[in-house]
């Protein structure tokens, strides 16, 4: 269960008090999600969804995140509406934490999806490119290339003492040389703008074929669209063992550009971003697993399958 902040019925509807939504009926947690705190709410204005962010972003960040969200959710785009509170405040705090109030989603995440639903989730995903592109705030990358050189140092001092040959420790040293190619890489000059950072399956809800709801846009930035494109191939096109289905990969890009045509440079640059993306991944799951404690409630993810698709992309 990722309720890492416990929150009783009474303390919900105080907090539900200060919004116009005609009180609190039902509260239950949310199992699903590695970051934050979720709980279903049953309002008298409908289903909704409370989130406690826990640890990493700040408030300046998390509103970027629930004003893009919002600013979708107004251009007719299947994201959530962001509540604001009586004094029109779109986050608030509960429980310590930063706590925020938005609309439930309809439909569901696809374990197995088909190549049709490859093509819709490409287009989706275009789709948000146009309709994020007059959002006006922006935000650096949270786990952008400052970010992978710290997560490397972090690794390599963890496994230090490792012998050359244990996994760990020769996955750490083979990622230097990874690093140091995707540090080099120049995206100047490719379009960029509000991205999601974080377009996995489970962000993106299904209902009768199309896709109904993409959530969680916690890690939403400001960054090259190919980049974003890059990173949700890596989560749509790749098997559980990081083998890359090229059906699945043809699907998705081609839905992709049917809504909005890859430029040149854009074309060109995608190996080098895939595997950079990759390579964030599986630096972010290596540190988690060296990092782990045993009280958390998530278990670190394998950061082998990230890891196999560098080579992919970096072999064509």
């Amino acid at each position: 269960m990722a309720v890492f902040t416990p929150v009783s019925p009474d303390e919900a509807r105080a907090f539900i008090d200060g919004y116009d939504l005609g009180g609190l009926t039902a509260i239950a947690p949310i199992a699903e999600g590695v970051q934050n705190t979720n709980f279903r709410l049953e309002t008298g204005a409908g289903r909704k969804v409370l989130t406690l962010f826990e640890g990493a972003p700040d408030d300046e960040d998390l509103r970027f995140c629930l004003g893009l969200t919002d600013h979708l959710a107004g251009r007719d785009y299947p994201a959530a509406r962001v509540e604001r509170d009586r004094q029109g405040r779109r986050l608030g705090r509960l429980n310590g934490r930063s706590a925020a109030v938005v609309d439930w989603v309809e439909g569901h995440g696809l374990l197995h999806p088909t190549p049709a639903d490859h093509r819709t989730a490409g287009q989706a995903l275009a789709r948000l490119h146009l309709a994020a592109a007059d959002y006006a705030p922006t935000r650096a990358d949270p786990m952008g290339p400052d970010a992978w050189v710290s997560l490397l140092a972090r690794c390599q001092a963890a496994t230090a003492d490792l012998a050359s040959d244990h996994p760990d420790r020769a996955m750490t040293l083979a990622l230097r040389p990874i690093l140091d190619r995707a540090l080099a890489l120049r995206t100047e000059g490719l379009p960029s703008g509000p991205i999601h950072a974080d377009y996995f399956p489970d962000n993106v809800l299904f209902s009768g074929g199309a896709v109904s709801g993409v959530i969680d846009f916690y890690f939403g930035c400001t960054g090259p669209l190919a980049w974003d494109l890059a990173t949700a191939l890596n989560a749509w096109t790749f098997d559980a063992v990081g083998a890359r289905d090229d059906f699945a990969f043809a699907a998705f890009l081609e839905g992709y550009r049917s809504v909005r045509p890859l430029t040149p440079p854009e074309s060109t640059a995608l190996p080098a971003l895939g595997a950079a993306s990759a390579l964030r991944f599986t630096l972010t799951r290596l540190h988690d697993r060296l990092h782990h404690d045993p009280a958390w409630l998530v278990t670190p993810k394998d950061p082998q399958p990230f890891f196999r698709r560098i080579g992919v992309w970096e072999r064509g």
